[in-house]
């Protein structure tokens, strides 16, 4: 718990705030939002660290604003499971990282990845906007994407433009939901709403900030389906709840069996049973989320098509590296 200058705020609208003049307890609640860091203040009687904002709902992305009043150093060996992304609104910052430095204002922002070590240096003066995005969700969206498993942790470049281009529409994009979160009726609090936006500013990092598989995944985007895998694909999503078996997926494709595993490999990676699967753990997971935590897992599942639940129960782990568990804890505490 922290001290009396801290409250935190759990609404319909999931508000956070912290006011805090302590350095340990100001590590202690970032820690838990983006990631472990240490923290060197050069004036601690001048310190008030405050941060304000929303979690958005059925999420872990967190949006908002966050101010030390003085001098301040952040030292990141590896943020683990986040991204951290900030444009200052006043002030300035100054990234690290190995032999380069790179200046933040309200031109530019940056992107602080996991397993990528840095020093941060804020200036007092320095109020900055602040996003908080899961790795396990970026990393899921940027696998959908690829159509295969990332055999190496995702690294952004770090300096994001404010100015023009897309970088600066996704921060403009930000600034909207910011306002909108703040309406009590706003359809931004609606949770399956809210998780598609969450969805929309992770795919605008990924196509609009370099990181080390743009390549990739340009190549990815190039790549044209052939006509009878698009009506196969959209057959296995539109009845992933029925009784499907491979007969009836190799009838809607019009193929040989050989040649349609051939193809789903190339294109996804994976046979096109392991695709249904994979649509049927992702649809498993999305309704466990909408529902806030608030049905029974093996109900779910077995909606879904999972007949034997401890065979599922690893499956999801294998995919999400969370338990079904873990998941519906998760969607509880985001009510």
């Amino acid at each position: 718990m922290f001290e009396k200058h801290t409250q935190f705020e759990a609404d319909s609208s999931k508000k956070i705030l912290a006011d805090i003049q302590d350095a340990a307890d100001a590590v202690s609640w970032m820690s838990d939002i983006c990631g472990p860091h240490e923290l060197q203040v050069y004036n601690a009687r001048k310190m008030r660290f405050r941060h304000e904002g929303n979690i958005l709902n059925s999420t872990t992305t967190a949006i908002g604003h966050i101010e030390y009043g003085t001098d301040v150093t952040v030292q990141i060996e590896d943020l683990q499971n986040s991204y951290s992304i900030s444009l200052p609104i006043s002030g300035f910052q100054e990234l690290s990282t190995g032999d380069s430095k790179i200046e933040s204002n309200i031109t530019s922002g940056i992107i602080i990845s996991p397993s990528a070590p840095c020093e941060l240096n804020i200036s007092g003066n320095c109020r900055k906007s602040l996003v908080r995005i899961s790795r396990r969700e970026m990393e899921l969206s940027l696998q959908s994407a690829l159509g295969r498993a990332i055999d190496k942790p995702l690294i952004f470049e770090t300096k994001m433009d404010a100015r023009v281009g897309a970088s600066s529409a996704w921060w403009r994009t930000i600034r909207l939901i910011e306002q909108e979160v703040s309406q009590t009726d706003s359809l931004y609090n609606f949770a399956p709403f809210i998780r598609d936006i969450e969805q929309a500013l992770i795919k605008g990092l990924l196509t609009s900030q370099p990181h080390n598989y743009t390549d990739a995944l340009k190549d990815a985007f190039k790549r044209k389906l052939p006509g009878y895998i698009i009506k196969t694909i959209d057959y296995i999503r539109t009845n992933a709840k029925n009784d499907l078996h491979i007969e009836d997926i190799e009838w809607v494709a019009g193929v040989s069996r050989n040649k349609l595993y051939a193809d789903f490999k190339t294109h996804f990676g994976e046979p096109p049973t392991a695709y249904l699967k994979r649509v049927r753990l992702e649809g498993v997971r999305n309704e466990i989320v909408e529902t806030g935590g608030q049905e029974s897992i093996s109900k779910i599942a077995m909606n879904w098509g999972f007949s034997h639940l401890g065979r599922f129960s690893s499956d999801y782990k294998k995919l999400f590296s969370e338990t079904p568990s873990e998941t519906q804890s998760r969607a509880k505490t985001s009510l």
